[in-house]
């Protein structure tokens, strides 16, 4: 999970791809983080994405770093706890304008039930579960 985590630091930018009724949604995301063994990503329990992932936490992150990508399919769980909440603000502190581990719009994720592939023109795919 390291790696997986390192890649989407490296990357800064992830595409997040949600469904709403049987439409697909995507947006450009940048918050990833590690805590307690988990990846979790952040949003606002305002936005439409929170409420996609809260219909259908059945979700995909794609990256590229312009020599390879990451595909990572996944189920969300939302976690209430101001620790991990207070984790992820800490290592986006610019957040802290519009988001605190107290209020009632902060959203944090974590990933479970994953598959993440590495991928390239170059090599096959590696895949890793998680």
């Amino acid at each position: 999970m390291q790696e997986i985590y390192d890649y989407l630091k490296k990357c800064q930018t992830y595409y997040l791809a949600t469904m709403e009724g049987n439409q697909p949604r995507v947006r450009p995301f940048g918050t990833i983080g590690l805590f307690e063994g988990k990846l979790y990503i952040q949003t606002g329990k305002s936005k439409p994405v929170s409420q996609q992932m809260q219909a259908n936490p059945k979700i995909e992150i794609c990256a590229c770093d312009g020599e390879t990508w990451l595909r990572i399919e996944a189920t969300v769980v939302r976690d209430e706890r101001i620790e991990a909440k207070k984790h992820m603000l800490d290592d986006y502190p610019q957040l802290r304008s519009m988001y605190s581990e107290t209020d009632d719009n902060t959203e944090v994720l974590y990933l479970k039930d994953a598959t993440a592939t590495f991928s390239s023109f170059t090599a096959a795919p590696r895949t890793i579960k998680f």
